[in-house]
């Protein structure tokens, strides 16, 4: 593809969670310093709330890579959306516990504990990271809150870090796992990147990337993808792949806010806050129009001035 042509390694802007890239910006470096402490206090359960597309995958995996495996051992579920004990033989199988092909539930949390107490007897501990937790059916939430019931006087034998979208908060404030949300000794959210961030976040996977040239993107370029992306991670990634696809496609070596108008128009992810500006620079319009037929020229001067705010971007 673009590789070769801009002097690159490997490509920069994949979306694939590759620790490797990890940037580590204020919201993310806040929640992965938040969570080596607390589980390394023995805090039972603790919760990572990010938009779709913030990192949350990412995190999660770099959060893993940097513990220290002779003290920690982890278990990853990336699809939880599972009854009580699909989840739990998931959990067995994460851990490398051997159990018989017919064993009902009752069973299998005896092999559980007997496998958090032996491991705790080593002086280890059990991490058990859950992604996309929003999906988590309620009982089977309850099912976690009962599995991590067993402690020592001391900490829990098992901990739980919950990785989810906003809806992860909404389905936690059911009363029927009110015990649950109690237990949520920290909680974080991850944030969008700033314009600043953005920039260095480009600059970052270049450099992670193996380009060592001049400046590939412009201020004004970063500014277009910012605007479009809104400063989520992954949709950074792709306007900026796309960008560079653009670019090479006319043998350019640095890009242009054309070719980043070129990927905003190609990526569907970010036509919605464009058809809100639009919708909203419509209704200005029309406000312009009737404050002028009653002769007040001062407030159509003035809804005419939010109307190229919008137009220049104002709400990204």
């Amino acid at each position: 593809m673009y590789r070769t042509h801009f002097g690159l390694q490997e490509l920069p802007f994949t979306i694939t969670p590759d620790t490797s890239f990890f940037f580590a910006h204020a919201s993310h470096q806040e929640a992965l310093n938040t969570l080596l402490v607390a589980v390394r206090s023995g805090e039972g359960f603790m919760k990572v709330i990010g938009e779709v597309g913030t990192g949350k995958t990412l995190l999660c995996r770099k959060f893993l890579d940097a513990l220290d495996h002779r003290e920690f051992v982890t278990a990853y579920i990336p699809n939880p959306y599972l009854q009580p004990m699909t989840l739990l033989l998931a959990i067995a199988d994460e851990l490398g516990i051997q159990y018989p092909q017919h064993i009902n539930q009752h069973q299998l949390l005896k092999l559980l504990n007997r496998y958090l107490i032996e491991t705790y007897a080593e002086g280890k501990r059990v991490l058990l990271c859950l992604d996309e937790a929003q999906a988590i059916p309620l009982e089977t939430l309850e099912s976690m809150r009962l599995l991590s019931n067993l402690e020592t006087e001391r900490r829990k034998l098992m901990q739980v870090v919950l990785f989810g979208q906003p809806e992860l908060n909404v389905r936690l404030d059911n009363p029927a796992i009110r015990q649950l949300k109690q237990r949520i000794s920290f909680s974080c959210r991850l944030a969008p990147l700033s314009l600043s961030e953005v920039e260095f976040y480009i600059s970052h996977r270049l450099t992670v990337a193996g380009y060592r040239g001049p400046r590939l993107f412009p201020h004004k370029a970063v500014k277009q993808i910012y605007r479009a992306s809104q400063g989520i991670p992954r949709l950074v990634n792709i306007l900026a792949h796309k960008t560079l696809m653009a670019a090479f496609g006319e043998g350019a070596h640095v890009v242009t806010e054309k070719h980043v108008r070129m990927a905003v128009a190609d990526t569907e992810s970010t036509q919605n806050a464009r058809t809100v500006g639009s919708r909203l620079l419509r209704y200005l319009t029309a406000l312009v129009s009737a404050v002028a037929v009653v002769g007040l020229l001062p407030l159509a001067t003035l809804a005419l001035t939010g109307a190229a705010f919008l137009t220049a971007g104002g709400l990204a």
